[in-house]
């Protein structure tokens, strides 16, 4: 009589899921994003005082005592200008990212369900685009609408928006030629049901992380068309008009383009870290 075989327990390998290691760095940078919203949302908060209160007689005062980054050539706190420079930077970079984002997923999914034509007209439109250099084609748009916030915003959107119509006509190419929305078309779900349960959820998760991405980029572009005078008038507070205006004063005031310089450095910076962090999340590489 043999013994009976020995049970062995069936072992099951657990494996770790990565997420993004919060290293030093990348908190300092996720805390400047926030200190970055806040002061978009509640300048009033953070600003010693009005970002329009002239007063002559502290004209080019160095950073120091009172006015930790100075004072401009009227006399007006630089400290509060760009703390409160930082609502109209922002809305720029986010306004333009999200009008591209829109409008990009729409011109993929039309690319990428329309037909053979649709993909054909959309995609030679977006090679257009993206063959013309971005600065030139803002400029453009903006000598015809003219100059001012909101055009701005249009003319980033519009050689931003290619970005987006590619990848959104990749992945819902993918995504619709998968079993589970075959199966769901065979079960006789209207296309429109399926587009929007199956082909536009799963096409637009890794927009978000470009998304986080290009609204960086899309506030340097915003303060370069200020800086070149297309963006909000003065004395609105704007950094890259407050660049552009202490850059005339750079041999006897440098606190007047510095500060509001590296204010966008270190905004764009951060942002930048924060998406490539979610990016290599979302890929499953440690960040």
């Amino acid at each position: 009589m043999t013994a009976p075989a020995a049970v062995v327990p069936e072992v099951t390998a657990v494996v770790p899921r990565r997420g993004v290691r919060w290293r030093p760095g990348l908190w300092a940078a996720g805390a400047f994003v926030a200190l970055v919203l806040l002061a978009s949302a509640f300048p009033g908060l953070l600003a010693p005082e009005a970002p329009d209160a002239a007063d002559a007689l502290r004209a080019l005062q160095a950073p120091g005592g009172a006015h930790l980054f100075g004072t401009d050539a009227n006399g007006r706190d630089v400290l509060s200008r760009v703390i409160h420079g930082a609502r109209p930077s922002l809305l720029a970079g986010v306004g333009a990212t999200a009008l591209a984002l829109v409008s990009g997923t729409l011109l993929g999914l039309l690319a990428a369900l329309g037909g053979r034509a649709a993909d054909e007209i959309v995609m030679r439109l977006m090679d257009v685009v993206l063959s013309l250099p971005s600065l030139l084609l803002a400029l453009v748009v903006l000598t015809v609408t003219g100059p001012g916030p909101l055009p701005s915003v249009l003319a980033i959107a519009l050689y931003t928006m290619p970005i987006y119509a590619r990848l959104v006509r990749v992945q819902a190419n993918v995504v619709r030629r998968s079993v589970y929305v075959e199966a769901a078309v065979s079960l006789g779900l209207r296309p429109s049901r399926v587009v929007l349960r199956h082909v536009l959820p799963n096409a637009f998760a890794p927009l978000v992380v470009l998304t986080t991405i290009e609204v960086g980029a899309a506030m340097v572009a915003a303060s370069s068309l200020s800086y070149l005078g297309f963006g909000p008038k003065p004395p609105a507070p704007e950094w890259g008009a407050m660049l552009a205006a202490g850059q005339q004063y750079f041999a006897i005031a440098w606190w007047m383009a510095v500060f509001p310089g590296l204010a966008i450095t270190a905004t764009v910076l951060a942002i930048t870290a924060v998406g490539r962090a979610l990016q290599q999340r979302s890929e499953g590489r440690p960040a």
